[in-house]
């Protein structure tokens, strides 16, 4: 799957998108979070704070707990603001 992160999500991973396969196991964004988390100090850092993260599946805001079966991209990036 393709992972994409904007903001200081992508400045902490020091990367703006990954391809990669999580594990058969992880099946929520929540799990895929914990999951890479432990890949680098970089994710560690982004993933830290759960509260200030938001998600998309597939290009549709979802929330944390949400399925991640059969998604394409996933993205994960601070609340989005306005102005």
């Amino acid at each position: 799957m393709r992972l994409v992160y904007f903001s200081w999500v992508r400045e902490a991973i020091g990367a703006g998108e990954e391809l990669l396969d999580a594990p058969p196991d992880v099946a929520t964004v929540d799990a895929l979070i914990d999951w890479l988390a432990t890949t680098s100090a970089g994710h560690a850092r982004a993933f830290a704070d759960r509260g200030r993260l938001r998600a998309a599946v597939d290009q549709v805001f979802v929330e944390l707990d949400a399925s991640i079966e059969g998604a394409r991209e996933i993205a994960v990036f601070p609340p989005v603001t306005g102005g």
